[in-house]
C-alpha cells in the first residue's frame, strides 16, 4: 500500500543543537519525496537551535520555523496543527531526542489508512551512550522500568488506549480541542483519554518504531519521572481515572520510603523499603543479563540498572503523591498545573 494524503511533520524543540541538524537531515529526505512540509516549533532556545534550523531554510530546504512563547511541547503541537496544518490530513509529531526509521513516516500513513485509525502510537527502544544511560535504557526497555507498557515492550499490531505519540489525524486532533496545555507532562495520554471517550480509535503498530536516548544524569532522570508523576495525578484528577496496575505500584514507593524513616522505633518499619530495593536490584540483574547484547551495559553494572528504577520509582511517586497533596490543601485539584 502506499501512503497518500498530505501530513505535516511537527518538531518540538528547545535547545536541541546537538540533534536538531543530523534530526532534519533524516526527515527531509522522505519529507522531500513525499513532498510533505517540516515545522520546527521552537520554544525560546539559547543554545542556536533556531540557527540551525534557519540555516536549513536558506538552502531552501521545505523547513518552517515558528516560536512557540509558551514553551511546552503541548503548546507547540497546538500552534503548528493551527498554522500550518489547513489542507492537512495528519501531523506527525517527531521528538528531537530521537531516531526514526528512513520510511517512517510514510509508514505511519500507511497503517492508518490500513487500519482505518484515527492516531497511530509507536513501540520506543531505549538505547543509551554513556553508562548511567545504559543503564536507564536498560531498566525501561524491560519490566523493572516500564511495568510491562505495551509501547515499551514493543507489542504492537492491536488497538490500545495509549501509547507514545506518532500520527494524528488532524480532524479528529481538532475535533477534541488538541493537547491540553495545562499539562506539561503526560499530556499525551490525556489527549488519548479524550480521544477514546470522543469515539477514535489507537492504533499500536508493529511495523515501524523509534529509538529513544533517555536522560543521562540521575537528577535529569529523577527531574523527568517527578513530573511524570505530578502529570499522572492531574489526569487521574481531572478525568476520574483510575490508575492501571503498573500505576498503582510505584504509588507505595513515596510512603515506604517515610515508613522507613521510623524505624528507630522499630526495624520492622525498614522492610518495604528494603523489599523494594532488593526486588529493583534482582530484577535489573535479570534484564542486564536479558540485554546484554543489546546495550553492551556488562553484569557488573547490573546494580545500577537497579538504581536507575529505583530512581524512576521514587520520582514518580513522589510527583504523583506532591501534586494530591497540593490538590487536597489548595482545593483547585485538576486545575493546578
Amino acid at each position: 500500500m502506499t501512503a497518500t494524503g498530505k501530513c505535516l511533520i511537527a518538531v518540538p524543540t528547545l535547545n536541541e543543537a546537538k540533534h536538531i541538524a543530523r534530526l532534519l537531515e533524516q526527515l527531509l529526505v522522505e519529507a522531500k519525496a513525499m513532498d510533505w512540509p517540516v515545522v520546527v516549533i521552537d520554544g525560546g532556545s539559547t543554545d542556536g537551535t533556531q540557527a540551525i534550523v534557519e540555516s536549513f531554510i536558506a538552502r531552501d530546504e521545505p523547513v518552517r520555523l515558528a516560536h512557540n512563547p509558551k514553551r511546552i511541547q503541548s503548546a507547540a503541537m497546538n500552534q503548528a496543527v493551527t498554522e500550518f496544518g489547513d489542507g492537512m490530513d495528519y501531523v506527525i509529531r517527531i521528538d528531537a531526542h530521537g531516531d526514526y526509521p528512513a520510511d517512517y513516516c510514510r509508514v505511519l500513513v500507511e497503517e492508518a489508512q490500513k487500519i482505518g485509525a484515527d492516531s497511530v502510537v509507536v513501540p520506543m527502544t531505549t538505547v543509551g551512550q554513556n553508562t548511567f544511560q545504559r543503564a536507564v535504557a536498560t531498566a525501561q526497555n524491560s519490566l523493572v522500568g516500564t511495568g510491562g507498557s505495551a509501547h515499551r515492550t514493543g507489542k504492537g499490531g492491536a488497538f490500545v488506549d495509549h501509547g507514545h505519540h506518532a500520527l494524528m489525524s488532524i480532524p479528529a486532533y481538532r475535533a477534541v480541542g488538541g493537547y491540553d496545555e495545562t499539562f506539561r507532562h503526560n499530556e499525551d495520554a490525556e489527549l488519548d483519554h479524550r480521544l477514546r471517550l470522543a469515539g477514535y480509535r489507537i492504533w499500536l503498530t508493529d511495523a515501524t518504531e523509534m529509538t529513544y536516548y533517555p536522560r543521562s544524569t540521575p537528577s535529569g532522570l529523577f527531574k523527568q519521572y517527578f513530573g511524570y508523576g505530578r502529570g499522572r495525578a492531574r489526569n487521574v484528577l481531572k478525568h476520574r481515572v483510575i490508575p492501571r496496575i503498573r500505576q498503582v505500584l510505584p504509588l507505595a514507593i513515596l510512603p515506604a520510603v517515610v515508613l522507613a524513616a521510623l524505624s528507630f522505633v522499630h526495624w520492622i518499619a525498614l522492610i518495604p523499603l528494603l523489599a523494594w530495593c532488593a526486588l529493583c536490584l534482582a530484577m535489573g540483574f535479570v534484564a542486564t543479563r536479558k540485554h546484554f547484547a543489546d546495550y553492551g551495559l556488562p553484569m557488573t553494572g547490573a546494580p545500577l540498572v537497579g538504581i536507575a528504577a529505583m530512581i524512576m520509582h521514587f520520582a514518580w511517586s513522589s510527583g504523583f503523591w506532591l501534586h494530591l497533596a497540593q490538590a487536597v490543601t489548595t482545593g483547585f485539584g485538576a486545575k493546578r498545573a
